[in-house]
């Protein structure tokens, strides 16, 4: 299925400013095992026999740095390293711009560093196969209450309708680009990529993950690596 009549691009978001962190600097810096986190999945993407290109967008800032990381850690399938936008919304639709003609674009958050080879393969096959956006998700494990301004208790749903949304996320390119488009002419700011295809009608389909796929956001996260 994975032949050259397909071309795959991956977009790798490393473009926080990581507040919740305290760091001082953006959290895709932070190292993991002697490594910026960010350069872990992009590492996964460079062995990867179905991804092609990489574009990763990051701070204005640190485009330079960025770039020198993936050179020194031979991520060269990287063809763009471009300049993020005030929301995550934004920093994707950016680095759309880039992209030649994929039949499959990828979105990976910079910060989830336990990107596997099997979510960029099963992704694809979904895409390839039932024509249907694919996000890699798990089930929840807590029950999940839904309430209003006050906190007061609306409903409960059930736990097995529920999944937690990770990355990779997977699409046709044309139909992602187009999702976004339709998003910054109307003004619309999603939760993330899929949210954006579903509301212009297009299929979501989720691919089972794994629950070590966390994506570091606060200092709690920190004990999880």
């Amino acid at each position: 299925m994975y032949s050259s009549n397909f071309k795959v691009t991956l977009i790798l978001a490393a473009a926080g400013v990581g507040k919740r962190m305290g760091l001082g600097y953006p959290k895709q810096f932070l190292e993991y095992k002697g490594k910026p986190l960010f350069i872990i999945p992009l590492e996964v993407a460079q062995k990867s026999d179905i991804v092609d290109d990489i574009i990763v967008v990051t701070n204005k800032e640190n485009i330079t740095l960025v770039e020198n990381y993936c050179k020194q850690y031979g991520i060269d399938k990287v063809i763009k390293v471009t300049e993020g936008g005030k929301e995550r919304q934004n920093s994707i639709y950016n680095a759309l711009k880039y992209d030649n003609k994929s039949d499959i674009i990828l979105v990976q958050d910079g910060v989830r560093p336990f990107l596997k080879e099997r979510y960029i393969e099963e992704c694809c096959k979904v895409v390839i196969n039932e024509r249907k956006g694919a996000v890699v998700g798990v089930q929840v494990k807590d029950t999940i209450k839904v309430v209003d301004n006050n906190f007061e208790v609306i409903s409960t749903p059930k736990r097995a309708d529920l999944i937690a949304v990770h990355t990779p996320q997977a699409f046709e390119g044309e139909l992602l680009k187009r999702a976004y488009e339709i998003a910054e002419s109307e003004n619309f700011l999603g939760t993330d990529d899929s949210s954006l295809v579903e509301r212009i009608g297009g299929k979501v389909k989720i691919v089972l993950g794994d629950y070590d796929n966390i994506k570091v956001t606060t200092q709690e996260d920190l004990k999880f690596l």
